[in-house]
């Protein structure tokens, strides 16, 4: 392959941190948060223009699931608290506590046209929740400036900074040019491990397809129009309408999704696949004649891509079993009962001292991904680095791996995290 030398360089610094979080999406928020709250001067860097990621711009606006599918919460802390401010302002669907686990059928399809029922069944009411994609923007922004995170937008991570086996701070590119950020921790929270890749950690690497989730507006009964077999979802909303992965037609191939070649037709491809559906649904559905587009996601639906390879891998074998170093649980959005507890190993790189990963990207087989992909165990693993991170600023050489994983888990109950399988 071709390749230009360029000339040395000096890059200004913008400013140093104790942590910096890469990644605004909601492992990014939940890890400045916890921090934060934890006394440490954090830095959160996004290269979007607002918070939450998938969890916002992707329209994947479902929290599949806060519970292991037996009536039991396994997701609180952060992600708790990001569903209590959103029921606040009236932009949360969810059911009650006492409706978790229950068989009754037409809860069950109740629940099941906002989109929180999904699996095999026989199917009971899991502990999911619907809400408005503007609403949780607004409430994860709150979050941020509250804990009193300095926020940086509009600023993509491109070099990770080596000393060793230590990052000093990572260097960003923005509209101004580019400039570093050093730090004594820094937290890969970017969804595809843009850092540990580029700083020469293990990880494997996923090629999937991509779908563009989108909103609808203005149809006239949503009821009937659920009862017609349309694949979509009522949203918060008056005759508004979330239409998921699946709802167009696969594009023609697999894509990586960390080459922007492959996401550029993938973008393509997929918005015109949307107004294409659009188009069908206007002339043959009922209810959609004058119904109108509400917004197209402004980031593709891509879950999976480089996976790290850490200090431990969670496997498929490891599904309803205890770790001492338990730092977050998981349900499974398509399961009945059952569970994976999540180790802090799987959330550090075997080859760096001061990095660790939280999110989509953590240390786990392709199976159980399925798993820890969804927002509330990103928001939890989120939760946990970001704690991690704060405790390890008083170990010596700030090393992740001297962590007292006992006062670890304690500070994360202390929070209303929830660290052991039911």
């Amino acid at each position: 392959m071709k390749s230009i030398r360029e000339p040395a360089r000096e890059t200004r610094v913008l400013t140093r941190t104790q942590v910096l979080v890469v990644g605004g999406g909601s492992a990014g928020v939940a890890a400045a948060v916890a921090a934060a709250r934890e006394g440490a001067d954090v830095v959160l860097v996004e290269r979007y223009g607002q918070l939450g990621g998938l969890a916002t711009g992707g329209l994947i606006i479902l929290l599949l699931t806060l519970d292991d599918g037996a009536g039991r919460q396994v997701v609180g802390g952060l992600c708790q608290e990001l569903t209590d401010r959103l029921q606040r302002r009236g932009a949360a669907i969810a059911p009650a506590r006492a409706q978790w686990n229950d068989p009754d059928p037409s809860l069950v399809d109740h629940y099941g046209r906002w989109g929180l029922v999904w699996g095999k069944g026989p199917h009971r009411v899991r502990y999911s929740v619907a809400y408005d994609a503007e609403e949780a923007k607004f409430a994860l922004a709150q979050m941020v400036s509250d804990a009193k995170v300095r926020l940086l937008l509009h600023a993509w991570a491109c070099d990770p900074l080596l000393d060793g086996n230590r990052l000093s701070g990572v260097a960003f590119q923005g509209k101004s040019g580019r400039f570093a950020i050093l730090a004594d921790v820094v937290i890969d929270t970017t969804g595809d491990g843009d850092l540990y890749a580029l700083a020469g950690a293990s990880h494997e690497q996923e090629k999937v397809f991509p779908w563009l989730w989108f909103r609808m507006g203005g149809v006239e009964d949503v009821e009937a129009a659920i009862d017609a077999k349309g694949w979509f979802f009522r949203t918060p909303g008056e005759g508004r309408v979330l239409f998921p992965w699946g709802a167009t037609g696969r594009i023609d191939r697999q894509i990586d999704a960390t080459d922007p070649e492959d996401l550029t037709y993938a973008e393509l491809e997929c918005r015109r696949m949307v107004m294409e559906e659009v188009d069908h649904l206007k002339r043959e559905l009922p209810g959609f004649a004058r119904a109108h587009v509400c917004d197209v996601a402004t980031q593709l639906g891509v879950t999976e891509s480089r996976r790290l390879v850490g200090e431990y891998v969670l496997a498929r074998d490891d599904a309803d079993k205890d770790f001492a170093d338990a730092i977050a649980v998981t349900g499974n959005w398509t399961k009945y009962a059952t569970t994976y507890a999540i180790p802090y190993r799987s959330l550090l790189p075997r080859e760096l001292d001061n990095l660790i990963a939280a999110g989509r990207c953590i240390s786990v087989d392709h199976r159980v991904h399925h798993s820890t992909k969804e927002i509330p165990p990103c928001m939890a693993t989120g939760e946990a680095a970001g704690l991690a991170a704060a405790l390890a600023l008083s170990t010596p050489q700030r090393a992740l791996r001297e962590l007292p994983i006992d006062r670890l888990r304690e500070r994360l109950r202390a929070r209303g995290a929830i660290v052991d399988r039911p």
